[in-house]
């Protein structure tokens, strides 16, 4: 099909072999739009045309066009990244509407489970018409699900936050999960919690560390010592660290081999003071990779930075076995260090800060388990180092 001729500005006469069109053009979000109007070469249909581009014209002029209600079927509605899900649309185009806008601002990890859990159970709606997801619906579903009370919720947040963006764009009345209680659908024994905090002892560390050398050693012992999460110390680089005043920063995450400049949330970022385990392995670390490109942890395998917490924790488990230690995920690292401090009496909000938490809550509720010091103190890898001295103190 080719360009017969234009009438005014922005309207086209289209001629094809059995057929004729008219398009218009119009300039959107800096980007130049042309839509194909199925009209004969009338002089109704040509001023029609006019008359459309001019209503488009306005409309934009005064905020307030919306390119789906023109042009439902468009192909530049997701090259404008705009919504083509309407009340008439299915579960599963709801879902993959919100994932695909929610990535952006999603972490990467984050983003690859919700879509995860979208195809594994989710999925079974995708034919589904938004206005037959019921609560009913949703209670048979939920009931149906064998998994603990804290697995079904995280399988309930992609759908929740999509049909929340069905509501917020009035394309149903409101969200059929806010008329379903959890807690009176699943079974008791649902709702016991699945993960449990189980910190390692003094001699479990021990013999971990001695079981590692190196690099592998250094990153080990620095988690144990400063309770960072895997994210933010696989994502540690040198300029981060302060050796005059002996704390660290945390101001990066690095998940799935991604690296973003924030942490975890608006806590997180906090500076953390060094213990003499920290500082051991900071100081032992330098002969490997102070001079690479300023990231502190590398794997030693690969003379790079590790991919993510998955990639070091194959080695974890690989170190666990030839230790004699009873296995555990590398997350415990953290709980054994909020509860070695914690059991040794320091303040609980000193705590809570040094782990990235708002307040004591969450120290209090997941990582306060009591543990057995070494001969009631502190072991060496956890004692604070105190700046401009060989000395350490407890705090």
């Amino acid at each position: 099909m080719g360009t017969d001729k234009s009438t005014t500005r922005g309207v086209e006469l289209r001629t094809g072999i059995k057929s004729e069109s008219i398009r218009i053009k119009f300039m959107y979000k800096g980007m130049e739009c042309r839509e194909t109007l199925k009209l004969d070469h009338t002089k109704q249909n040509i001023r029609y045309a006019e008359r459309l581009r001019g209503e488009i014209l306005n409309a934009i002029e005064l905020g307030k066009f919306d390119y789906a209600k023109y042009f439902p079927d468009s192909g530049q509605l997701t090259k404008l990244g705009l919504t083509t899900v309407t009340s008439a649309s299915t579960v599963g185009e709801l879902v993959r509407e919100y994932l695909d806008q929610a990535k952006p601002v999603l972490a990467p990890s984050t983003h690859l489970r919700y879509t995860a859990t979208y195809k594994t159970h989710i999925s079974r709606f995708d034919n589904m018409l938004l206005t037959e997801l019921t609560p009913p619906v949703l209670r048979a579903w939920i009931a149906s699900i064998n998994r603990k009370a804290r697995t079904i919720r995280s399988i309930l947040i992609p759908l929740r936050s999509a049909l929340d963006y069905a509501v917020n764009d009035d394309l149903i009345e409101g969200n059929p999960l806010d008329r379903v209680k959890i807690s009176r659908i699943i079974p008791k024994e649902a709702k016991r919690v699945e993960y449990v905090v189980d910190p390692f002892s003094t001699e479990e560390i021990k013999a971990i560390l001695a079981a590692c050398d190196g690099q592998e050693r250094n990153v080990i012992l620095f988690a144990f010592s400063t309770g960072m999460r895997p994210s933010e110390y696989l994502a540690l680089r040198w300029g981060s660290v302060d050796w005059t005043n002996l704390t660290v920063l945390v101001e990066r995450t690095s998940v799935l081999g991604i690296t973003r400049e924030e942490t975890k949330t608006q806590s997180g970022r906090r500076s953390i003071d060094l213990r003499n385990g920290a500082l051991q392995a900071l100081r032992a670390q330098r002969n490997f990779t102070a001079l690479e490109d300023n990231l502190v942890f590398q794997n030693p395998k690969f003379g790079a930075g590790w991919q993510d917490a998955r990639e070091l924790g194959r080695r974890w488990y690989t170190i666990l076995k030839k230790a004699g230690v009873r296995r555990r995920v590398l997350y415990q690292t953290r709980h054994t260090f909020a509860s070695t401090l914690l059991s040794s009496g320091l303040n609980a909000l000193y705590v809570a800060k040094q782990m990235g938490h708002k307040d004591t809550v969450m120290v209090s509720k997941t990582y306060g388990k009591w543990i057995e010091l070494e001969n009631g103190a502190l072991s060496d890898y956890f004692v604070r180092a105190i700046p401009g001295g060989n000395v350490a103190i407890k705090g």
